[in-house]
């Protein structure tokens, strides 16, 4: 009975609250890195409530460890999570993608085609000519919804796949030219395609 009753304990101290310390630090790392991008987008009100949990279980977690300063397993249970939750966070804030940004496009080549065919997209799109190191460019700017990242970075590499580029997140924007649904697969090959037609 004594026997049994000690393994128990065992597994409990370096199974069981290990487990319980790993797990609450993955929820309050992510839970901060959901805080740290709503405090980004300006969302007053569920920063701080999110921030409550956040805390709430970052002391449930650390009061195990001040209660076992000796037990050297919790320590890397605390620094596991932690790295872990960061981990996951920054999967869940990817999956979101949340908000808008702003791509700006510089290109010494020929981008009639590049902004004729985002503007079919229904993209907002701002053309201006400029002056590089190496002669004209041309800038290009357009604000799109994150979730259309990767689509529009598509349509960039299709025309120009040696364009160069940069990305910057928007805090607000007030108002722009947005496509209605996110475009699937067969219109853009179908977009692509009246398009070579018009200009070939």
């Amino acid at each position: 009975m004594g026997s049994s009753s000690g393994l128990g304990h065992e597994l409990f101290v370096w199974v069981v609250i290990p487990g319980l310390i790993f797990l609450a630090r993955i929820c309050d790392c992510s839970i901060g890195t959901m805080r740290i991008l709503f405090i980004g987008r300006g969302h007053r009100f569920l920063a701080p409530f999110l921030g409550f949990f956040e805390v709430l279980i970052w002391l449930l977690a650390i009061r195990q460890i001040m209660m076992n300063l000796t037990n050297s397993f919790y320590y890397v249970a605390y620094a596991s999570g932690f790295a872990m939750g960061t981990f996951v966070g920054m999967y869940i804030e990817e999956r979101l993608a949340m908000g808008t940004i702003l791509i700006r496009v510089v290109t010494s080549m020929e981008c009639t085609g590049l902004i004729e065919y985002l503007k079919g997209e229904d993209y907002g799109v701002t053309s201006v000519d400029a002056q590089g190191s190496r002669g004209d460019v041309n800038l290009i700017y357009t604000i799109v919804k994150r979730s259309d990242l990767a689509h529009v970075i598509e349509i960039i590499n299709r025309f120009n796949p040696r364009a160069f580029y940069t990305i910057e997140d928007v805090r607000f924007v007030r108002e722009g030219v947005f496509p209605d649904t996110e475009p699937s697969r067969v219109r853009n090959y179908l977009g692509m395609l009246r398009f070579w037609k018009k200009f070939k």
